[in-house]
């Protein structure tokens, strides 16, 4: 049964590390009030929620596909800070689930922000990721965002502002391309791609993910076409009815394991300008599944941390050595 929840949580609904999105160092003086109020709201997204998620196919572009039914889903989960260095901060989610008596703890996406980046990792096209600069006027007062999938490969990346309008602290990116969720990868679709706009807004009671997505068909002889229209929102309600301690006794576990698969995959990512990592519909990343189980073993005392992080980083290797990531 842990097997298929973890396969279920690796779709990546569903958050580079701090060597991908490389941040200009804002001087002392940057540390303005602006500045630190825009840290706050990123900050803001951390605790412990119960989370529903919402997605609903709206508007067909074509005569031959019509809009799936909604999907609801939810469940519970804490979202902890792994790092704040001012203008980087990430921030890991870890489902923390109920299955016949018992808990089960399944780390999720993770999201990473970096202040004024000089690069961004975003996706390219089918398995690929390249670091793509950020134009200088783009990256003034923005932040990026970069999402990264349970086994921390790469997932999307977009840069924005916070603002805070009409009552509203929000932070929305730019048009963002992303590989499909597992929720689509299962069925094929006639798409195979996303075009998303993300938004991030702080709530009385928490958080808001919202996602305006077009789903897109490429072609090969041109620019991907649109298929259908799709609004996801995903609502972080602060909630203490639950422990989070598996979660939190999880994450000190294997936290060593998972700093040096970040590592890795930085080193990858830095070595190829980007990466080319296989999609696979079921699991995601085709590290996805080893990568966790080594995570469990680790939590579960079966291997020691040395061993883990070495066939970790043997994994890596093997899974992004096969194409480059883009043209040179």
């Amino acid at each position: 049964m842990r097997a298929i929840l973890i396969a279920a949580a690796l779709l990546a609904v569903a958050p580079a590390s701090e060597a991908l999105a490389t941040a200009a160092q804002p001087p002392v003086a940057a540390a303005t009030d602006a500045f630190e109020r825009d840290r706050q709201a990123i900050l803001a997204q951390a605790g412990q929620y119960r989370v529903h998620f919402d997605m609903r196919e709206n508007v067909s572009f074509r005569a031959d596909y019509d809009p799936l039914e909604e999907k609801l889903s939810g469940g519970s989960e804490i979202v902890r800070v792994v790092y704040d260095k001012g203008d980087r901060i990430s921030l890991q989610h870890i489902l923390v689930m109920e299955h016949d008596g018992q808990t089960m703890v399944i780390k999720h996406w993770r999201q990473d922000w970096t202040y004024q980046p000089q690069t961004v990792l975003t996706y390219a096209g089918p398995n690929r990721w390249v670091l793509t600069p950020v134009p200088e006027a783009q990256r003034q007062g923005a932040w990026s965002q970069t999402v990264w999938q349970t086994d921390d490969s790469p997932r999307y990346g977009g840069v924005g502002r916070w603002t805070y309008d009409n009552g509203l602290t929000a932070w929305t990116s730019d048009p963002t391309w992303r590989p499909l969720a597992r929720r689509d990868a299962v069925r094929h679709p006639i798409y195979d791609r996303y075009l998303g706009t993300n938004r991030h807004i702080l709530t009385p009671a928490g958080w808001v993910h919202i996602q305006d997505n077009m789903k897109m068909a490429g072609q090969p002889d041109g620019a991907p076409i649109a298929v259908v229209q799709e609004d996801v929102i995903n609502t972080y309600d602060r909630n203490d009815s639950y422990s989070p301690k598996p979660g939190d006794d999880y994450w000190a576990k294997t936290q060593g394991f998972w700093a040096a698969v970040r590592d890795a995959w930085d080193a990858a990512i830095v070595a190829g300008n980007g990466v080319h990592l296989q999609q696979e519909a079921e699991t995601g990343a085709v590290t996805g599944a080893p990568l966790m189980d080594l995570a469990q073993s680790l939590a579960d005392g079966e291997v020691a941390e040395a061993e883990a992080v070495a066939r970790a980083r043997e994994l890596i290797a093997q899974a992004t050595s096969s194409q480059p990531a883009a043209a040179r």
